[in-house]
């Protein structure tokens, strides 16, 4: 554990002018070994950070899956050591050589390699490239965008794909997959708050009761998928769909959306073999949509995040708070996710 010392201030001259940032500050830092990798809250500098044209004072970072992931030995998901986890942060611009995002400016940043193959959020300051870091958008905090986050974004990319393809409130149910997931929930609780008729399929009986408080119309079991398994064609159950299971789940999906219909897929939990037939497509024209939160553009990135801004409104965030850390107790925090004991998000103070 880190015993900080009394912090000195060094000036850091960028084209925008010159700030102040401390020369020393506490990061949670996950090391490779031959064994397993180390995980320890260590003091860096400035000068440890990567290259990148915005220096962000982190306000808030959360655990994903993959913050967690990045502890397993032998994962394939951090391409350097030492790492700095945080695939998510939000905070305010330090110093700035970009001119569309000054000093002062809170901002977020998630996706590309952030918190795999550069320094993420789980430190007191990050820096990023830019076009990596956006704007927060009017009347949305640093702490809201964190309890939304890579998983919010990845569902609010989800919803966005299948109203492009067509999907109107009014125009039938929706499934979501996972639904008592990151990625799930909030699809849950994004969609109802669009209008739309949400059914949420989970293997956790016991969460029937928050689903339902985040707007889940109907909420079922994994097996109620698997309808007519000996048939190339199920029943049209679906106007929709966001699948973040994948494998047999989807193959599921796909057999029973209706005439037209769509699934958005972004998730292989289940598997990432896809089982099917040609049928769905060609005799129901139906869309499989698939998701990527990691490289969305910036200009993408910023028109989700502007009507996020929007849903908030609409949505519960309090209630998919699961807890908030320290850097000293990230150890408990990424151990609960890695053993699914998380039901909601854990947000992250680095200082």
């Amino acid at each position: 554990m880190l015993g900080m010392e009394a912090v000195r201030y060094l000036p850091v001259t960028t084209t925008t002018g010159t700030d102040l940032v401390p020369d020393r500050f506490p990061a949670y830092v996950v090391t490779r070994h031959d064994t397993a990798p180390s995980r320890s809250v260590e003091s860096l500098t400035v000068a440890d950070l990567p290259a990148g044209e915005v220096l962000v004072a982190v306000e808030w970072s959360s655990v994903n899956y993959k913050d967690a992931l990045v502890t397993v030995p032998g994962n394939r998901a951090a391409r350097i050591s030492p790492l700095v986890p945080g695939v998510d942060l939000a905070g305010v611009v330090v110093t700035s050589d970009d001119p569309a995002l000054p000093p002062g400016t809170e901002v977020l940043a998630h996706g590309h390699d952030i918190g795999v193959a550069r320094h993420g959020g789980f430190a007191a300051y990050a820096r990023v490239p830019a076009g990596e870091a956006i704007a927060l958008p009017p009347g949305l905090s640093a702490r809201q965008a964190m309890i939304i986050g890579t998983a919010g974004f990845t569902a609010a990319l989800s919803a966005d794909r299948l109203e492009d393809h067509g999907l109107v409130p009014g125009a039938g149910p929706v499934l979501v997959t996972g639904a008592s997931g990151g990625v799930g929930s909030f699809a849950v609780a994004l969609l109802a708050g669009r209008g739309h008729e949400v059914v949420a399929s989970t293997g956790k009986t016991d969460e029937r009761a928050w689903l339902e408080a985040l707007g889940a119309g109907e909420v079922i079991g994994r097996d109620a998928l698997d309808e007519d398994p000996g048939r190339v064609l199920g029943p049209e159950h679906w106007a929709g769909a966001v699948d973040c299971v994948g494998g047999v789940t989807l193959a599921r999906i796909l057999r029973t959306l209706r005439y037209g219909a769509a699934v958005a897929a972004s998730g292989l939990t289940g598997g990432s073999a896809l089982e099917t037939s040609v049928f769905p497509f060609i005799t129901r024209d139906v869309a499989l949509l698939g998701v990527d939160s990691v490289a969305t553009d910036t200009a993408r990135r910023r028109a989700v995040w502007e009507r996020l801004a929007g849903d908030v409104a609409r949505i519960d965030l309090e209630s998919m708070v699961a807890g908030e850390v320290s850097l000293e107790e990230l150890d408990a925090a990424v151990d609960d996710v890695l053993n699914a004991r998380v039901r909601g998000r854990i947000l992250v103070r680095p200082v």
